[in-house]
């Protein structure tokens, strides 16, 4: 097998040596996969191994073994410990392992790792963006990015349970046990990419019998954002559930601008309310027809300074109605802000608002649907196994997204396939039969693989 690797990598140098006519794609060293994986293989390393036992494997190798399981998409713990046994140079040099766990014990091992320890990496990332200015291409508004939060399941069993493990009763009575998570993630409306931040788990919490809630995670995820990012300017934009006094509190304690749905059978006040605002000319109106769809017309509604509801007529909020036509079909959005509306930035409010959204779709439905397995039990556990499992699944999502928005050499790899599920097949196809030194190798095998490397200029 080592003699074909060595045919294979001989094949290719020539192939790249003498494709004189078109150069492979530049790459942006400190944005580049392989330094990535460097930043989270640094953040592991700072981890303290809670396990006082003696361990011949560091914890950096054991949660970078969950870490590169993730990365290349494999399916299952058992795919991954067949490509322990017969890709171990591979996953040595590209991942920088020095020793690699079997399933049994990465199982064991990452159990007892609290995964709010894996938020440093997350962070570590996050300022390699804001280093090589990639964040620049999510700013949408002046006074922040975009963070879409919202809550989804990432387990559920009606045979496994653990002391975490939320309760609730099934169709046919069971007892169906399960975990959850609050995702979060810069989005902008006119980008697919969306960056990851650390999710919080939705769980038992420690003495607790009660069931944990998504009201609370947000609340326990707002200190910790604000602990990781004390300065970043950001708007919190989040569904119907959210305009409520106490998080509006919260938001505004941890210095958030908000934009966030409001659905009229839950505000009855506040939409009084507003009939009283637009009967004493309080009110803004004004129609536009789309920039790029001259069949679409907006129509906007604005009040600001509105009493949220009769329990919280101190917080004021402004309020931002919208009707979209096209033909005879016509959809209504409602928002409160505390963003302060006026003509000018209404149609931008409103795509901001709409952009919640891709928390569902470039998100959640990207991690259950293209190679992630988002629902896919790699393991519960007896503490912490599930959640650090996802912790790490968001990361490599977070990796490989920074790579789609800013590495031309991964998106010329993508590009060379179509889509994302047989670019993930591929990566594995050649990780398992070609001697790989790193990512920017195995992107440069897919791209020259069967035509000419394709040229790109990433000067900019």
């Amino acid at each position: 097998r080592f003699q074909q690797w060595i045919v294979l990598n001989l094949h290719l140098y020539f192939q790249i040596m003498n494709n004189t006519q078109k150069p492979i794609p530049k790459v942006r060293k400190q944005l580049s996969a392989d330094a990535l994986f460097g930043v989270v293989r640094k953040s592991f390393k700072s981890i303290k191994d809670p396990d006082e036992a003696q361990n011949d494997i560091p914890l950096a190798d054991v949660l970078m073994s969950g870490f590169a399981m993730f990365s290349l998409k494999d399916p299952s713990l058992l795919q991954f410990e067949e490509r322990r046994v017969s890709e171990e140079h591979n996953l040595k040099s590209i991942y920088k392992m020095e020793k690699i766990p079997c399933d049994t014990q990465m199982r064991t091992r990452l159990d007892k790792v609290n995964p709010a320890c894996l938020r440093p990496a997350y962070a570590d990332v996050f300022k390699k963006l804001q280093r090589g200015k990639a964040l620049e291409a999510m700013v949408y508004m002046k006074e922040g990015y975009l963070i879409c939060l919202d809550g989804t399941g990432t387990f559920s069993s009606d045979k496994l349970h653990c002391p975490f493990c939320m309760e609730k009763k099934g169709k046919k009575g069971k007892t169906i046990s399960y975990l959850q998570m609050l995702g979060a993630v810069i989005v902008h409306p006119e980008k697919k990419e969306v960056i990851a931040l650390a999710p919080e788990p939705i769980r038992k919490q420690d003495g607790e019998t009660k069931n944990d809630c998504e009201r609370n995670a947000t609340r326990r995820w707002l200190e910790k954002f604000r602990k990781d990012h004390p300065h970043l300017r950001v708007i919190i934009v989040e569904d119907g559930l959210s305009p409520n006094g106490p998080h509006i509190r919260d938001l505004i304690e941890h210095r958030c601008h908000f934009i966030l749905t409001c659905k009229q059978d839950d505000h009855t006040y506040l939409f009084n309310q507003l009939d009283i605002a637009r009967k004493e000319g309080r009110s803004v109106e004004h129609t536009l027809v789309d920039p790029t769809d001259q069949q679409i017309r907006h129509r906007f509604c604005f009040t600001n300074g509105v009493p949220l509801n009769e329990s919280n007529q101190d917080i004021l909020v402004n309020v931002l109605e919208y009707w979209e036509t096209k033909g005879d079909k016509t959809r209504y959005f409602c928002w409160v802000t505390d963003l302060l509306i006026t003509q000018s930035n209404a149609y931008r409010l409103m795509r901001a608002g709409r952009s919640r959204w891709k928390v569902e779709n470039e998100t959640f439905n990207t991690l259950k649907n293209q190679g992630y397995r988002l629902e896919h039990n790699y393991g519960l556990g007896k503490k912490n196994l599930s959640m650090v499992f996802v912790s790490l699944m968001m990361l490599a999502f977070l990796v490989d997204q920074t790579q789609q928005l800013s590495c031309l050499l991964f998106r010329a790899a993508w590009e060379k396939y179509g889509s994302k599920k047989a670019l993930w097949e591929n990566i594995r196809s050649i990780f398992r039969w070609f001697a790989v030194e790193s990512m920017e190798m195995l992107y440069r095998v897919i791209i020259t693989r069967h035509s000419y490397p394709v040229a790109i200029d990433d000067s900019s």
